[in-house]
């Protein structure tokens, strides 16, 4: 596509990519996915021919429609343009992709702005799930500038709250896909469990590390990698997800206690590098775990009191807090996070 696609590209929490209109983008998927590896330029570790940031957290696409659905505004699709593979995967959402969606909406005029605050329902397309993101829209426009801030993104900026409802087994067909709240895989206890992304939980003691260490270490940890993806291989078929050698899920969750006053400690795989905090919808079905009776992630966990509880999920660059409502089984009912946003460029890409 010589002459360009109108393109806005955002970050979005603490990832960064490119949003599009879906009408702008070819109707074809395998000339659409072709469009975006060019676009981002994968395969190739640096990205050097596109736009890309040579990390799988900066090479990632937000497609966005006006919704036909009773009650919904917007309907959005996450794309993960793989970095080093000519692979473009719809299987997961992105729960920090999606923290750019409404104010996307609201820039390309899907959606009309409310004075002081307007509030985005979005159908996620990846999962059949919704969200509510709340946009700062004072005398009817969106802004960027503001005073929250959130672990892994410098400086302070406009809250996004994100509220999710019915998030549990959207990829996998139920929370847990096995029913069991712990089993055992290659030797390592483990849950297997999907609120919004599909994850498998572990001690990071049961695969030899303490589940501190920084990003750069996990990542030159040839032999811990290659344990925690034979896991997820031998796991996919379990988790409804099928063969899962080509994709992004499920996501490979290490915990430990926590260190600095939250709920848990989490090393994330997303899945083969490690992630440099952890992906949104990932630290729902962490501290979904934590709430589950048997599960590692219990075992370990620092659980407060009462029906309505936040859960600060600590990350290699900080912490999330995960507000958990429970329902009167409690069982988990919604789940609210405080993400931000911002428009870094608005104009045309090249294919």
């Amino acid at each position: 596509m010589s002459e360009g696609v109108r393109c806005m590209w955002m970050r979005g929490g603490t990832s960064k990519g490119g949003y599009f209109l879906k009408g702008d983008l070819p109707a074809d998927r395998a000339a659409r996915d072709t469009f975006l590896l060019r676009v981002m330029g994968s395969p190739d570790p640096r990205q050097i021919d596109g736009m890309g940031g040579a990390d799988p957290l900066t090479s990632k696409v937000a497609v966005v429609s006006k919704s036909d659905r009773p009650g919904v505004d917007v309907d959005y699709l996450f794309l993960q343009v793989f970095v080093d593979q000519a692979i473009v995967s719809d299987a997961q959402n992105c729960g920090n992709i999606l923290a750019g969606v409404g104010p996307f909406a609201l820039e390309r005029g899907l959606v009309d702005a409310a004075e002081g605050e307007t509030k985005v329902t979005i159908f996620m397309e990846n999962t059949g799930q919704i969200a509510v993101a709340t946009v700062q829209t004072p005398d009817g426009r969106v802004v960027y500038d503001g005073s929250a801030a959130i672990d892994g993104v410098l400086g302070t900026h406009a809250p996004v709250p994100l509220e999710f409802r019915d998030t549990a087994g959207s990829s996998c067909g139920a929370l847990l896909p096995t029913g069991l709240a712990a089993e055992t895989v290659n030797g390592v206890p483990v849950t297997l469990i999907d609120n919004g992304m599909p994850c498998v939980v572990m001690k990071a003691a049961d695969v030899g590390i303490k589940g501190y260490e920084s990003r750069e270490e996990l990542d030159a940890n040839t032999d811990l990698k290659a344990r925690i993806e034979a896991i997820r291989l031998a796991v996919g078929a379990r988790m409804n997800l099928g063969d899962v050698r080509e994709k992004s899920v499920p996501k490979m969750m290490l915990v430990a206690p926590p260190r600095q006053g939250g709920a848990i400690t989490v090393r994330s795989f997303i899945p083969h590098r490690a992630h440099a905090s952890i992906g949104v919808l990932g630290a729902v079905s962490v501290a979904t775990a934590c709430l589950i009776d048997g599960s590692p992630a219990a075992e370990v966990a620092v659980i407060p009191e009462g029906r309505v509880k936040t859960l600060s999920v600590e990350h290699p660059t900080g912490e999330m807090s995960c507000v958990m409502e429970l329902d009167d089984a409690g069982a988990v009912r919604t789940a609210a996070l405080l993400r931000t946003a911002r428009k870094l460029m608005d104009g045309v890409v090249f294919g």
